[in-house]
C-alpha cells in the first residue's frame, strides 16, 4: 500500500483520476491503466481485508468487470472510487459464498461506517494500517467493524460514499466505525483514544 497516509491522500487524486476515468471511457488505455494504478492499491487492502489471500485474484475479477461496464458509469473520481469498491465487494461476497466460507461474526451484512474523534487518534491509526501488522489485525475485527475501516482509511471513501457501497445508512454506519477504530487503536497502542461520540469527518466537511 505504499507510505503510511496514503489513503488519505487518495482522496486528493480524485480530480486526476476522474479526468483519467473520462478519457478512458473514450478509449484511452493509457488512461485506464493511470486510473487502476490510482484505485487499485486500495482497493487490494479492501479485499484482503475480506478474503485474505485471494484478494489478488478477486480484484482480477472485479477489474474485469469495471474495463466491461466502464461505459455504464457516470460520475466523478470520487464516485469511481465508490463504484469499483461495489463491484469489488461483490466479488469478494461471491468468492466467499463459492468457497463456503462463512464470515467470522455474523456481522458482515450488519451497518458500517465512519470516523471517531480525536483527529491526532485518526492519523495516528491511519499511518499504522499502511503495515501488514495492521491489515491482520482489521481482519480480526468484526466483519461490519473491519468494513467499515478499510472502506474508509483503506479506500478513501468518505462516508455517505462508503454507507451507498455496503447498501446502509451513514448514521448506523457511524457506530460500527467508531467502534472498530476505537479497538484497533487500542491494538496498535495510539494514545488518546477518547470515549467522545463519533463524529462524521465525511459528512462534515
Amino acid at each position: 500500500m505504499g507510505q503510511g497516509g496514503e489513503p488519505r491522500r487518495a482522496q486528493a487524486y480524485d480530480g486526476e483520476l476522474g479526468a483519467a476515468v473520462a478519457r478512458a471511457q473514450g478509449g484511452d488505455e493509457a488512461a485506464f491503466a493511470a486510473a487502476y494504478r490510482m484505485v487499485q492499491p486500495g482497493l487490494l487492502g479492501y479485499l484482503r481485508g475480506i478474503v485474505g489471500d485471494d484478494a489478488e485474484d478477486v480484484a482480477s475479477d472485479a477489474w474485469l468487470e469495471i474495463a466491461r461496464d466502464l461505459g455504464r458509469f457516470q460520475g466523478d473520481g470520487a464516485g469511481f472510487r465508490g463504484w469499483t469498491a461495489t463491484i469489488a465487494r461483490h466479488r469478494a461476497l461471491d468468492h466467499l459464498r463459492r468457497m463456503r466460507v462463512r464470515p467470522r461474526s455474523a456481522a458482515l451484512e450488519q451497518d458500517v461506517l465512519d470516523l471517531p474523534g480525536p483527529r491526532s487518534t485518526h492519523d495516528e491509526v491511519l499511518e499504522s494500517l499502511s503495515t501488514e501488522r495492521a491489515l491482520a489485525l482489521v481482519r480480526g475485527l468484526p466483519r461490519d467493524q473491519a468494513e467499515a475501516v478499510l472502506l474508509r482509511v483503506v479506500v478513501g471513501l468518505d462516508g455517505p460514499s462508503a454507507a451507498r457501497v455496503l447498501g446502509k445508512r451513514p448514521g448506523a454506519v457511524r457506530t460500527a466505525a467508531h467502534r472498530g477504530l476505537k479497538r484497533l487503536a487500542r491494538e496498535l497502542g495510539v494514545e488518546g483514544v477518547t470515549d467522545d461520540g463519533p463524529r462524521t469527518l465525511g459528512e462534515s466537511t
